[in-house]
Formats: C-alpha cells, structure tokens, sequence
C-alpha cells in the first residue's frame, strides 16, 4: 500500500507550485497555529525524505565576514537573567507604549535563529514573535524543510517592543536595543541565522545602506556564524512574486545547515 504524503512535503509542493505559476493569494485564515506546528513535527519525523536541492553548499557565493552589528554593552551573562533585563527594560521611548516585551519564542538548544525586525499588534498582545498571519506563513515555509520553533528553531526580532503603528524602528530604537539580540545570539549559539526583513538583514550583515535584493542569495557571516538574509514573511503576503527568492533563499540556509 503506497504511504500518503506528508503534511510538509505537500505543502512544499504546493509552495513550489505557487512560486513557478506567479500564484497571488496566500490564505491561511482557517489554519491554526497548532496546526502550522503539527507541520513542523511532521516535516522533522520525514527529513530523511525531504526532495533533494538542485545545487550544493559551495556553489553559493560566500561573503567576507562582516563586523559585530553592534558595539559591547554591559548585559548579563545568562540567559534567564538575560531575559529578565529585557523584560524590565526603559533602554528607549518604545517602553512607554508597550503591553509585553517580546523576547524570544523556539528552543535555546535551537539550529537555526530566526531574526526579525520588530513585534507587531499580535505579538504585542501575546509576548511571543510572529504569531500572526505572517507567523504562520513562516512556520509553514521552515517546516517545509524540516525546521519548527517547536524543536530546532528559536526567534526572536531586532527590537523587542512595538513600534507605534507599526512603523519602521527608528535609528536610536536599534542602537538601544540590538545589544539584546548579540547576546542572544552569543547564547544561543545557533549552527546558523536566517535575518527576515531590510533592519534585520542590514544590521546583521553590516550593510546599512544596501537594498535587500541586493544582499540576499549568498551565505554571509556574522561573528563566525553563517547568515542567509530573505524578505519578511509579512512582504510576502504583500508582494506574492518574491516568494520565488525567499524559496531560493530557504533552499540555501538548508544547504548550510546540512553541511552540503
């Protein structure tokens, strides 16, 4: 009897479809966020099965290694204390308009870090990052290749409290908070980060002034750790033809993470 397809690899399928056809709507109103979980379990129990790449690790162009996105600041040295400084913090104005304190979400022992930009009305209201649409559609798209917040994957954003409005974080809001985000990623200590977003990427890779587009596609580095930078999830949802890069974009952070 022939074993139905997994959850996962037909959601790849159809992502890769959607991609190759310029589909336009996403909807995932009706899929819950435990459900979008109970993809990333599946996906992680049939690695093995996972369709193979068109290419390898080393046919990716690696970039030099960029500085430390931010300058050392006095922080605490564990990660509970770590998160308890954050969660008290008045670094910067956004503190005044704050519900919670959005710190991390995923496993510490985690693979893959997942930075983002900033928390966003659900994330306010919950205390967790990417918990809305956009949250899905990323916990779609990693389970896709075998990566859950749920076993391998810890995320977290650049800055910690919400804009007003959403707006895009202003400059003194990053200087104030990014210290937070290198000592998370000095302990976590991931195999690899995925930056999702302009600020994220910028700010990781060092090229403040560069466009998106024109830094993604390659493996850069920070401080050591192999870093893929992508479009938000969010700018999918917006902008359906850039699923296609962010795919690409996947395809390659898998590649590092399996050693290929």
């Amino acid at each position: 009897m022939t074993e139905p397809p997994s959850l996962a690899k037909e959601a790849a399928r159809l992502l890769r479809q959607r991609a190759e056809i310029g589909g336009e709507d996403l909807f995932l109103g009706r899929l819950t966020r435990a459900q979008v979980l109970e993809l990333a379990r599946d996906a992680r129990s049939r690695e093995g099965s996972m369709p193979p790449t068109v290419a390898s690790a080393s046919d990716a162009a690696v970039a030099q290694p960029t500085q430390p996105a931010t300058a050392p600041t006095l922080l605490p040295t564990s990660y509970t204390e770590l998160r308890a400084d954050a969660l008290s913090c008045t670094r910067c104005r956004l503190c005044e308009g704050r519900t919670n304190v959005v710190f991390s979400d995923g496993v510490e022992g985690a693979r893959l870090m997942v930075v983002g930009e900033a928390p966003g009305a659900n994330e306010d209201k919950t205390g967790l990052p990417f918990v809305g649409a956009a949250g899905k559609y990323l916990d779609l798209l990693l389970a896709t290749v075998g990566l859950s917040r749920a076993e391998n994957v810890y995320i977290c954003n650049v800055l910690k409290c919400r804009p007003p409005g959403n707006r895009d974080p202003m400059p003194d809001e990053i200087q104030s908070c990014s210290p937070f985000l290198a000592k998370q990623i000095e302990l976590i200590q991931p195999e690899a980060l995925l930056a999702v977003g302009s600020f994220a990427a910028r700010l990781l890779t060092g090229q403040e002034k560069t466009a998106l587009g024109r830094i993604r596609g390659e493996v850069h580095s920070y401080q050591g750790v192999p870093l893929v930078v992508t479009y938000h999830p969010a700018a999918l949802l917006r902008n359906p033809t850039w699923t296609r890069a962010f795919w690409d974009d996947l395809q390659l952070l898998r590649r590092v993470l399996d050693g290929t």
